[in-house]
């Protein structure tokens, strides 16, 4: 029997614990706060509670049920556990799709019809054709370069940005720190799919929102920690920024209290752009479980030093 233990602190994933024991009964799977989950080896994670790797002498592997893992090493001591992630082709299209969805909202100005809409006001905004509208990607990873080859087929004007210099068909690429102000300053719907790493906490700040068009609108599906909020809801007061759609927050639950909930031009969207499907998930965790047994390289293994 291998011992398993599903942990968070914001979600009950004891539902995976049934699928888990029928994908592999010799599998004795328990749910935080359980606590027989501190004698497991194998944590299964979303969100984990802060330092309760450091409580776990058994653990041997740590699996994300997603395609990040900073959630699920964040405040940990992980001492050299592998760390593995979910790879789900289909994560891929529901970001299209939640990203295609963003676009559409600035680029046909759908903001503007609903703000008219509040006040009753029969007033049409003016159409633009798409390829007006320049899309900059940040990230050109397995999602962004899925959005990357999309995007341009319905007309629009794409760019992209990464840490490393790099090819993509049919979009032009930016790299690095020194041709940062320069993709930033072609982008009308700034897209961003970053990692977080070191180099990235914050990149969603003063210093990014004053380098792009006047007007320009963001929208928001890294990772929480990449935005600076108080600089957002500045960008937005002064009219830098239109408007901005975020997925993702520092603190998820957004608190209720949170000004992003009521700031003018501010799509809230509770984490919702794309997730792995469930019986994905048990796969990948089962098969990883599987090869280590059997001592056998993991699956989808993160380069914890670099954050992916």
């Amino acid at each position: 029997m291998t011992s398993v233990a599903l942990l968070s602190r914001t979600a009950n994933l004891d539902f995976l614990r049934p699928m888990l024991q029928a994908a592999d009964p010799t599998l004795d799977v328990c749910t935080w706060p359980d606590p027989r989950a501190l004698q497991a080896e194998v944590a299964v994670c979303w969100q984990a509670p802060p330092g309760l790797y450091a409580q776990m002498p058994n653990l041997k592997l740590v699996h994300s049920i997603a395609a990040g893992v900073d959630n699920v090493v964040a405040g940990q001591d992980l001492r050299g556990l592998p760390v593995c992630r979910v790879v789900d082709p289909m994560l891929a299209e529901g970001m299209l799709q939640f990203v295609l969805w963003g676009v559409l909202y600035f680029h046909r100005k759908l903001d503007a019809a609903l703000a008219s809409q509040r006040i009753r006001e029969w007033k049409r905004p003016l159409q633009t054709p798409a390829s007006t509208c320049r899309i900059g990607l940040m990230g050109l990873g397995e999602l962004g370069g899925l959005i990357a080859a999309r995007l341009p087929v319905l007309g629009y004007t794409v760019s992209g940005w990464a840490r490393t210099p790099r090819k993509v068909p049919g979009i032009t690429v930016f790299s690095g720190e020194e041709q940062y102000d320069a993709f930033l300053a072609q982008t009308d719907v700034l897209v961003c799919l970053l990692p977080l790493t070191e180099q990235t906490r914050g990149i969603l700040g003063r210093r990014t929102f004053d380098a792009l068009p006047r007007g320009a609108a963001l929208i928001h599906c890294g990772r929480g920690e990449h935005l600076v909020e108080g600089e957002l809801l500045a960008a937005l007061e002064s009219g830098q920024l239109r408007g901005a759609v975020l997925d993702v927050f520092e603190q998820e639950p957004l608190p209720q209290d949170h000004p992003l909930w009521s700031a003018p031009g501010v799509v809230v969207t509770p984490h919702m752009a794309t997730m792995a499907t469930y019986d994905v998930v048990v796969g990948q965790v089962a098969r990883n479980i599987a090869q280590l047994r059997a001592g056998a390289a993991l699956f989808n293994q993160v380069d914890t030093a670099r954050g992916y």
